[in-house]
């Protein structure tokens, strides 16, 4: 195979590159399949909604509320400092997000914190995956942002329709999240501005919401159509 061939390969979607492998980076979504991948509180995948197509991992559009269709779709591994990379795609008004620093497999959570809402989702930090433009009053509930917590600014937001760059960084106490290339909203886990913010949110009723764990990668399910591709991970040593 010529250097072009290489390229070519290096290219595609839902791979590592040399350099890639190298730098500790694992694939979580191979595009044919779940592998990897179980249902929140559950022991295998959802049988219904998250599918794969095309080379996308897919949950369709439903009733536009929480577990409007599989429920949402955790990682087997757990991680306690890491990079994740992902490439997002969100429908006409949607509304999606990827969690950590959750609880899977503890006691269900009793305090309900959204209308109809039985414990039977994570309840964590969320990078917030959103249509923008169909909720302008959101600010910190933007694409991008530390659900509820950390506006993101200075960012480049692709629309509805087309893939965004997201990445999540959790070093120690300090926290990121980038979008398109551009760090857009950081956060110090344990800090009195931090704090400030959780007492002043919904999120007042979690006992030790905001406190680092190992934890799984949560991607929800808003019962809306969201697509993801291209999840990487590496750990990171301190």
């Amino acid at each position: 195979m010529g250097l072009g061939g290489l390229a070519a390969a290096a290219a595609e979607p839902n791979t590592l590159t040399p350099q890639e492998m190298s730098q500790g980076w694992k694939l979580l979504f191979d595009g044919r399949s779940l592998t990897g991948w179980h249902g929140y509180e559950q022991s295998a995948p959802p049988t219904k909604g998250w599918h794969v197509e095309n080379g996308c991992l897919i949950n369709p559009k439903s009733n536009g509320r929480p577990n409007g269709s599989g429920g949402d779709l955790i990682t087997d591994a757990k991680y306690t400092d890491f990079e994740f990379r992902f490439e997002w795609r969100i429908g006409k008004g949607g509304n999606s997000g990827v969690h950590y620093f959750y609880t899977d497999g503890g006691p269900r959570r009793s305090v309900p914190m959204y209308k109809g809402d039985k414990g039977d989702s994570p309840m964590g930090f969320e990078y917030q995956i959103l249509d923008d433009a169909a909720y302008p009053e959101a600010e910190n509930r933007l694409a991008a942002s530390i659900y509820f917590l950390v506006a993101p600014t200075n960012k480049k937001l692709r629309p509805w329709g087309e893939f965004n760059e997201g990445r999540i960084v959790v070093s120690g106490n300090h926290v990121e999240h980038w979008l398109n290339g551009e760090k857009v909203a950081v956060c110090e886990l344990g800090s009195t501005s931090l704090k400030q913010r959780i007492a002043a949110s919904k999120f007042k009723v979690i006992p030790g919401f905001g406190t680092k764990a190992i934890t799984g990668l949560a991607l929800q399910d808003h019962g809306e159509e969201v697509a993801f591709r291209n999840l990487k991970v590496r750990e990171l040593r301190h």
